[in-house]
């Protein structure tokens, strides 16, 4: 996964496997970006074309 920026991934390597891999469509991917930022796992850049990963570290799933 190529970064770059201040450490951003662009946001078409994390789509790119949701319908593939994840058998996943535009509105499932959606909804995992909105709630991952909801729940401070990343940040959405203002053009929406990049996000960072936050926390890096901790264990994201342990409190599910």
């Amino acid at each position: 996964m190529l970064l770059f920026q201040d450490g951003r991934i662009h946001i078409e390597k994390i789509s790119a496997t949701f319908p593939y891999q994840l058998k996943a469509g535009a509105t499932e991917f959606g909804a995992g970006i909105v709630y991952a930022v909801e729940k401070g796992w990343l940040m959405l850049h203002e053009s929406g074309t990049c996000v960072k990963l936050l926390a890096p570290g901790e264990d994201l799933l342990a409190s599910q």
